[in-house]
């Protein structure tokens, strides 16, 4: 059994219904899953670049600041140690990569799982197009972005992931300055993006490559 949505045609009003299928928007919520996914997916997004210099890599103390006894203090071997100003730096963090193993089965089941939870509470929508036209329109695709997510405001009160099929450079004008509202590809949606936005709007071209793409079976020897 397969969830039935309205599409929203570009006057705002439901042009047809179609169905979002169970095996991709009916699925359990899996949350150690879900989880696991967005953090690999913000680790990933880490630079890792951070450096500090050791007392071996900063510049200068070759010598003993002063003789090691009769002056009454305590014995130093360099201005650079740990404990001088400009001096090393003690255990600092050194680059590395803090990207993180994600299998894409895991990828793909915990995609699955936002979307059914956004599905579950009927936050799923699907729209025609968001501008009638060659010409884009940010203030038409706004309009039919609040009849399509039930917001009656002048603005937008919950962010919005817009999901465009890939080349649809007319959406992605549209929309691409509008705040609150995040455009991406069926190639580029991914779990956290569903998780912070608290809708999810797909075109109709855009939810077919997604249903089509996802239903597909790996070849042989594919994973």
């Amino acid at each position: 059994m397969s969830t039935v949505v309205s599409v929203v045609s570009v006057s705002g009003a439901a042009d047809k219904d179609v169905e979002l299928p169970d095996e991709i928007f009916g699925r359990a919520v899996n949350i150690p899953l879900i989880h696991q996914v967005v953090v690999a997916q913000e680790a990933a997004a880490r630079q890792g670049t951070h450096s500090t210099k050791s007392r071996g890599e900063v510049r200068g103390g070759g010598r003993k600041p002063y003789r090691q006894k009769g002056t009454g203090r305590a014995r130093q071997g360099s201005i650079r140690a740990p404990q001088y100003a400009g001096g090393g730096v003690v255990h600092g963090p050194t680059p590395r990569s803090y990207v993180q193993r994600t299998p894409k089965k895991m990828k793909a089941a915990a995609l699955r799982g936002a979307l059914s939870d956004r599905a579950s509470h009927g936050r799923v929508a699907v729209v025609a197009g968001f501008v009638d036209g060659d010409v884009p329109s940010t203030r038409d695709a706004l309009a039919l972005l609040r009849a399509a997510t039930g917001q009656t405001g002048a603005r937008l009160s919950a962010a919005v992931l817009v999901v465009a099929a890939a080349g649809d450079e007319l959406t992605r004008r549209s929309l691409r300055n509008a705040p609150g509202v995040r455009v991406l590809t069926t190639e580029q949606l991914n779990t956290r993006d569903v998780l912070v936005s608290e809708h999810v709007v797909f075109t109709e071209p855009a939810l077919d490559a997604f249903i089509s793409r996802a239903s597909a079976k790996p070849k042989e020897g594919q994973r």
